[in-house]
């Protein structure tokens, strides 16, 4: 079993806080993804559970024994770095061997397994060849390859995607999430990237500062962000929001009034809502502003507004025209909007 556990977890390096108070519950054979933007301890965290990094304070459970006093070499965990690490003089077969030598795997079980790894990761016409031989793309797949040949218990990926161009980047994803079900093995994944996110995760937990802010499904941090860092962190384009005031019920921000809204809450909050959950329409819309901007995303056009110290953006449909500086209505209804509190940026639930 290969339920992996962090509990009350903190890294400090003198006053300065890395990660703070991690506590989690993956479960056995879970994707899990640590998501958020460069320097909030995501990597800390994962460099932690592979015992590259002390743990400053509380406990990290691999099944049944707590690890923080074992060395690497005996958590039964494969790291794949964002660098590969791949060893220049050797061909991709003796790559992918290379840590059942290392572990003192019986020579004889050796072409079996790593053939079986290399199957895998789809290298069998690339064996021969060294690191320098080949693409991007396949360096990545020898680093799996290289992960996957002993069956550890869990697999730590630090960001593997980032140094591929962005069509490897989606076809790696892919493969990446067709090995994980098929190896069935818990998997942490670090990355700043949120479509990684959300298309590789179970469950995402997104951090900032050293601190989680919200762990949940991939739908449940879109549909439901906890705070507006979330928010504006998930999405692509991300959540807008607007900062104004509510009473009764009845929203008004510079160049936007929405009513229908939760009448509990009052007073200063920021309104948010999806690109895609809104529309434009002829008149008598949430939003009569001067365009901003147009433009022209392939499937859809992206029209966005400059309303006070926030812009805006809505899709509509490709064929849609306007200039810049024109009058342009969008409709939002108040059944898509999310409230959040603007001094603590917390998300407000009064519905």
């Amino acid at each position: 079993m290969a339920r992996l556990q962090l509990k009350n977890v903190n890294k400090r390096w003198g006053s300065f806080v890395g990660v703070d108070n991690f506590d989690l519950d993956i479960a056995d054979q879970e994707f899990l993804v640590l998501l958020g933007p460069s320097g909030c301890g995501k990597s800390t965290t994962m460099r932690m559970i592979a015992g590259l990094e002390d743990v400053t304070e509380g406990e990290i459970w691999l099944g049944d024994r707590m690890v923080n006093n074992l060395e690497p070499k005996d958590r039964d965990i494969s790291m794949v770095f964002q660098s590969y690490g791949l060893y220049p003089n050797l061909s991709v077969y003796e790559n992918i061997r290379f840590p059942l030598r290392v572990r003192k795997v019986p020579k004889e079980k050796h072409r079996d397994m790593v053939m079986k790894a290399i199957e895998m990761v789809e290298l069998q016409d690339f064996m021969d060849r060294r690191p320098a031989e080949l693409s991007g793309g396949q360096r990545q797949r020898v680093a799996l390859g290289r992960a996957i040949v002993r069956k550890p218990t869990v697999f730590l990926m630090d960001e593997p995607l980032s140094n591929l161009d962005a069509k490897l980047r989606v076809s790696t994803r892919a493969q990446i999430k067709n090995l994980q079900s098929k190896l069935k093995t818990t998997t942490v994944y670090v990355t700043h990237d949120q479509i990684e996110a959300m298309t590789l995760a179970d469950r995402v937990v997104v951090m900032n500062a050293g601190k989680i802010q919200q762990v949940g499904t991939p739908t449940e941090i879109y549909d439901t962000p906890a705070n507006t860092f979330v928010a504006s962190f998930i999405g692509s384009p991300a959540m807008n929001l607007v900062e104004g005031k509510l009473e009764k019920g009845v929203f008004q921000g510079d160049g936007i009034h929405v009513e229908g809204l939760p009448a509990g809450p009052s007073g200063n909050v920021t309104l948010g809502f999806r690109a895609e959950d809104a529309e434009i329409v002829e008149d008598q819309g949430q939003i009569a502003a001067p365009m901003y901007s147009i433009e022209l995303l392939g499937e859809a056009s992206m029209i966005t507004w400059r309303l006070g110290g926030a812009l805006v953006s809505i899709k509509t449909n490709k064929e849609y025209r306007a200039e810049i500086g024109d009058i342009v209505h969008a409709r939002i209804p108040a059944s898509i909007c999310h409230l959040f509190d603007t001094a603590s940026g917390e998300r407000i639930d009064d519905r």
